[in-house]
């Protein structure tokens, strides 16, 4: 038996976000990174972008964020 079988508004709705939110849920357990780890590295590259402003090419910039997470 699961929510969507039962006649309870609050099951169905949690089984149609699980449903909906199934293939990131199921992505988290092979990879195991956390939305703190993305916000640390978009960070990062805004910084890098804003020092960007005179850069000429896209493929300096490439170079510059990579420079930065080699380290």
């Amino acid at each position: 038996m699961n929510g969507a079988t039962l006649n309870y508004s609050v099951m169905n709705t949690f089984a149609n976000m699980l449903t909906k939110y199934s293939y990131g849920i199921l992505n988290h357990g092979d990879y195991k990174i956390h939305t703190s780890k993305l916000e640390g590295v978009n960070n990062k590259i805004k910084g890098i972008k804003r020092k960007a402003y005179g850069f000429h090419d896209e493929r300096y910039f490439s170079l510059k964020i990579i420079q930065a997470f080699a380290n």
